[in-house]
C-alpha cells in the first residue's frame, strides 16, 4: 500500500530558540519541515537542525524570508499545509525607538498571514504570542490567575510587551476580516518565560537569567517571579495546536506555576554547587538593582517585574490540548547543563 507524503509545515525564524525546538519536534513526529531564515548562505545558524534531520531521515529545507519585506513569503508557504509563525524580534535590551520592535512584529505577522491566506494549500496558522500579550501593564488578579480572556494594557507596556500584544491583536483582526472562502484556521500559543536546553552555542534572551546566575554577573538575586515553561514543551504545544480539532479560533497559555528567581537560584546552587559553581542566592535589594540597571540595559528590563508574581493559568491548554509541562526544577537543571556543555559558562576558578 502506498503512503501519502507527510504534510509540510513552515516554521518561521527557524534558527531561533523556540523555532528550532519546533523544527525538532515536528521532524520527530514525521512531518516535513521548511524553515525561513534571513540568509540561507549562513548555514552555520541551522547546521544543528540539518544534522538532526539527517539523523532522523526527515525532510527539511530552508528558504530566505524576512519580517521586513514581502519578498520570499509566497515561495515560503507554497505547498505547506501548516504554518508556525514563531519569528519575532526579541533583543536583550530596550531599543531607543520602540518601532524597532513593534513594526517588524506587527508587519511581519501580517506578511506571513497574507501569504498563508493567498496560498492554495495552507489550512492552519499557529502564531507564537507571549505572556507579554496577556498580563503586562495590568494589575495581578486579586484571586485566580490570568487567562486567555485577558489582554495586556498597551499604554503601560514596554516595547517588547507592546510588540507581542499588538502583533497578536493584528493577527486576530486580520483573521476576522478574511472573506469566508479564504478563511484560515488560526490559533495562538502564549508561553511564559521559556527556558530549556540550547540546540547550539548561543545564549538566548529567555535563558539569560540562568546564564547570569551561573556566571555570577549578578552578585545577588532580585525579587522577580516568572511562570517558567520548558522550550521542549512549548514546541509540543505548537504541534498540538496545529493538530487539534479544538484549537482553531483559540488562544492557549502555556506556562508552569510561578517561581521566584531566588528559588530558581537555589535549584541551581543545589545541583551545581558541588561542581564548582557559586550560584548567588541572597536577595538583591531594589535600590541595588536600580543602580546596576543604569549601566546594564538588560537589567533595566527587569525593573518593572520586581515584587510581582506572574500568575498565569494553563488550564485551557491542559484540558483542550492535553498539554503538560515538566517541573521547573528539571527545566532549570537541563538549561544549566546545556550552557555548560556548550562552553557558555564555567565553574569558578
Amino acid at each position: 500500500m502506498s503512503q501519502h507524503p507527510p504534510d509540510t509545515v513552515l516554521v518561521t525564524g527557524a534558527s531561533g530558540f523556540i523555532a528550532g525546538h519546533c523544527v525538532e519536534d515536528l521532524l520527530r513526529h514525521g512531518y516535513a519541515v521548511r524553515g525561513t531564515v534571513r540568509d540561507v548562505a549562513r548555514r552555520e545558524k541551522v547546521a544543528h537542525l540539518t544534522a538532526l534531520a539527517a539523523e532522523l531521515g526527515g525532510r527539511l529545507d530552508f528558504v530566505a524570508a524576512r519580517l521586513d519585506t514581502d519578498e520570499g513569503w509566497a515561495d515560503a508557504v507554497a505547498g505547506c499545509t501548516y504554518v508556525l509563525h514563531v519569528a519575532s524580534p526579541n533583543p536583550p535590551a530596550v531599543p531607543r525607538d520602540e518601532d524597532e520592535l513593534v513594526r517588524p512584529a506587527v508587519d511581519g505577522t501580517l506578511r506571513v498571514l497574507r501569504a498563508a491566506a493567498a496560498s492554495d494549500t495552507v489550512r492552519r496558522v499557529v502564531l507564537t504570542s507571549s505572556a507579554s500579550a496577556v498580563a503586562a501593564g495590568r494589575p495581578e488578579p486579586k484571586s485566580g490567575r490570568h487567562t486567555e480572556d485577558d489582554w495586556s494594557l498597551v499604554e503601560n507596556c514596554t516595547p517588547y510587551e507592546k510588540s507581542k500584544t499588538l502583533a497578536e491583536r493584528a493577527a486576530w483582526r486580520f483573521h476576522a476580516e478574511l472573506p469566508e472562502q479564504r478563511r484560515l484556521e488560526m490559533t495562538t500559543v502564549i508561553p511564559g518565560l521559556v527556558a530549556g536546553p540550547l540546540q547550539r552555542a548561543e545564549v538566548t534572551t529567555s535563558n539569560e537569567s540562568v546564564h547570569r546566575l551561573l556566571n555570577r554577573s549578578m552578585p545577588a538575586v532580585p525579587r522577580i517571579s516568572w511562570s517558567l515553561v520548558d522550550v521542549r514543551d512549548v514546541a509540543v504545544a505548537h504541534r498540538l495546536a496545529m493538530e487539534s480539532p479544538k484549537a482553531p479560533g483559540n488562544r492557549y497559555i502555556c506556562a508552569g506555576p510561578d517561581i521566584w528567581m531566588r528559588d530558581m537560584a537555589r535549584v541551581l546552587a543545589d545541583e551545581l554547587g558541588p561542581k564548582g559553581f557559586r550560584v548567588p542566592t541572597r536577595n538583591l535589594p531594589y535600590w541595588a538593582l536600580w543602580l546596576a540597571a543604569r549601566f546594564d540595559p538588560t537589567l533595566r528590563l527587569a525593573l518593572g517585574f520586581v515584587g510581582r508574581p506572574e500568575l498565569l493559568s494553563s488550564e485551557k491548554a491542559v484540558d483542550e490540548l492535553g498539554w503538560r509541562t515538566r517541573p521547573a526544577a528539571q527545566t532549570l537543571r537541563d538549561t544549566a547543563q546545556s550552557l555548560i556543555d556548550h562552553g557558555l559558562v564555567k565553574p569558578a576558578a
